[in-house]
């Protein structure tokens, strides 16, 4: 079985006022399939650069990414684009919910584009927002939402297509301590019953200690890599 996602010697580099930013300097790391990873380190480590590579939301990046045995770095705009909406899902610290949908249509939309039929998706939407707890609140808009509430909603948009990996940057880091335990919680289980792997950047040591391993980010580099055990009660190998 391929792992879902693998890092050989990525890199990443800015140019400002004449001078060269290192980012990200040579990482390397793969997730497994259904593993939850938390990407930990302090502002300015690469995290969220490292996410942006992995989702292939930006280009300028030199060594190599693979998502389910495939050299993305390869690809053309066509392919990234098929892969993002297909194999990815992502969840954001701001869930970033389109206004002027409720709740069960933010989850719809995402199915629609990757052209699955309308009965379909509302059905899927409805299921994981009632997993999630939102049964009451499927046709409410985010402005009539709580924040928790919001990432709910955020949890199961990312999770509508059964991708193979979710990108997840702080997706509790705008929450009260009791409502993102929940959210976090729920976000988990949803990814661990959908066999999905997880990449999760945190500043949260106490939520990273929850996961199965921890990547541990400094000046662009992986400084650590600690295994977890994981809620089957078994050590995982780090790499």
């Amino acid at each position: 079985m391929n792992d879902v996602l693998q890092l050989v010697q990525l890199t990443r580099h800015f140019e400002q006022g004449g001078a060269r930013i290192d980012v990200l300097r040579g990482i390397d790391a793969r997730l497994r399939p259904g593993e939850i990873v938390a990407l930990l380190g302090p502002s300015g480590s690469g995290k969220s650069t490292l996410l942006q590579a992995v989702g292939l939301l930006e280009g300028g990046f030199g060594g190599k990414i693979m998502i389910d045995g495939e050299d993305v770095t390869r690809f053309d705009q066509g392919d990234r684009t098929k892969t993002r909406r297909e194999k990815i899902g992502f969840v954001y610290q701001f869930h970033h919910l389109l206004p002027d949908f409720n709740a069960l249509e933010n989850v719809v939309l995402p199915q629609l584009i990757r052209g699955a039929g309308q009965a379909e998706a509302e059905a899927r939407a409805a299921e994981l927002l009632t997993r999630l707890g939102l049964a009451e609140r499927l046709h409410h808009k985010p402005s009539k939402l709580s924040g928790g509430e919001q990432q709910r909603v955020a949890v199961a948009r990312a999770l509508a297509n059964r991708p193979l990996l979710v990108l997840a940057d702080e997706p509790t880091g705008n929450l009260d301590e009791a409502t993102a335990d929940k959210v976090f919680d729920q976000f988990v289980a949803l990814v661990r019953d959908h066999g999905s792997a997880a990449l999760v950047a945190t500043h949260n040591e106490r939520l990273a200690a929850r996961m199965d391993r921890v990547l541990r980010l400094h000046e662009g580099r992986v400084a650590d890599e600690v295994a977890m055990i994981d809620i089957r009660g078994e050590q995982n190998d780090t790499l």
